[in-house]
This record gives C-alpha cells, sequence and structure tokens, in this order.
C-alpha cells in the first residue's frame, strides 16, 4: 500500500503480514479522497478512523493537512502499527487509540465532520453502528459517515444515505447530516 497524495505522497507503507487486515485498494482509496476533496478542505477537518487496521486511510488524511486525525482499532498490533508509523512521518495532531469500535462510540461525545469505517466484511454491527453514530449526534454540521462494506450490506432504506459507490469488491455508502434535519 502507499500513500497517493500530499506530503508523504508515493510513500510506501509495508504492513506486517501478521495484522489481521484487509487495505483498501488503492483505487478505492483514491476515489474516495476525490470525493472527500470536493466536498471539504480536508486541512480543516476532524477526522475519525474507526477499524483502521494499518492505518491507510488516516495516513492518506494526515498526509493531506488533516490535523485532527484519530485512528480506532481493537488489534494491539494493530494499533502499534500505527503509532509507530505516524510517529515515523512525523504527523502532529494524530492520536491512536485501542479499543473497539462500539465501545469507543459510547463512550464519546465530541464531533467530528468525517467518520470513516471500514469493519470486517463479516461484521453484523453497521446498523448499529451508523445508529449510535446519528443517535449520539457526533457529526458536525455537514459532515459525512463513510461505510467500507461488501456487497451484502444494504443500506437503502437508511434516511441520511446519500450515495453508494462501487469499486471493484468494495462498496463506500455515504452517510451526511444536515443541521434542519
Amino acid at each position: 500500500m502507499r500513500v497517493i497524495s500530499g506530503k508523504y505522497r508515493g510513500k510506501r507503507i509495508m504492513a506486517p503480514k501478521k495484522l489481521p487486515v484487509r487495505p483498501t485498494t488503492d483505487m478505492a482509496k483514491e476515489s474516495l479522497f476525490n470525493i472527500l476533496g470536493h466536498h471539504f478542505h480536508l486541512d480543516e477537518i476532524s477526522f475519525l478512523d474507526l477499524f483502521s487496521g494499518t492505518g491507510n486511510i488516516s495516513y492518506e488524511m494526515a498526509s493531506r493537512g488533516c490535523e485532527d486525525v484519530t485512528a480506532v482499532d481493537q488489534d494491539r498490533n494493530c494499533v502499534e502499527f500505527i503509532k509507530k508509523m505516524s510517529m515515523e512521518m512525523k504527523f502532529d495532531h494524530f492520536s491512536t487509540i485501542r479499543s473497539e469500535a462500539m465501545q469507543f462510540l459510547k463512550g464519546q461525545y465530541r464531533k467530528w465532520d468525517v467518520i470513516f469505517a471500514d469493519p470486517p466484511y463479516e461484521f453484523a454491527g453497521h446498523q448499529l453502528l451508523v445508529d449510535e453514530i446519528f443517535g449520539k449526534g457526533m457529526l458536525a454540521e455537514g459532515g459525512m459517515l463513510i461505510l467500507e462494506h461488501g456487497q451484502d450490506v444494504d443500506f437503502k432504506e437508511y434516511e441520511h444515505l446519500t450515495i453508494v459507490k462501487r469499486y471493484g469488491s468494495v462498496y463506500f455508502s455515504f452517510f451526511e447530516f444536515q443541521e434542519s434535519e
């Protein structure tokens, strides 16, 4: 995997093989960041990365100038790797937290501009995840939740869903929060 743009453009990141991860493909990541770049000034937002795995998405966000990145994963080896890489790249304002994602959300009361979640494809709590984030008002005005998932997950009936994009076998469901809701 590599950082696509920003300060560390082209940097290759070699994650240990023992990590229980499925990194977002470069093609899907590039498309995701094209969408985010059209909606936000990435250097002016707060970003939460749930189920962060290797930290791939968090590094991309920090490389593009985001100064408020929080990466959350429950696997100790993933968290240690993310901490090591964020220190190596000298990212300031980059937090790494070891926690199960739903437990982390239950204890949170702050708002983020963008929340990205890439749970394992066998994760059965997608709807609970969305409900927790919207139920607690964790997105800032104009904020966006992006869920990466496989083809078996369907949010078509969910009121905050704005669009679903497919890149090969990767799906991104985008949810937006407007204060008028």
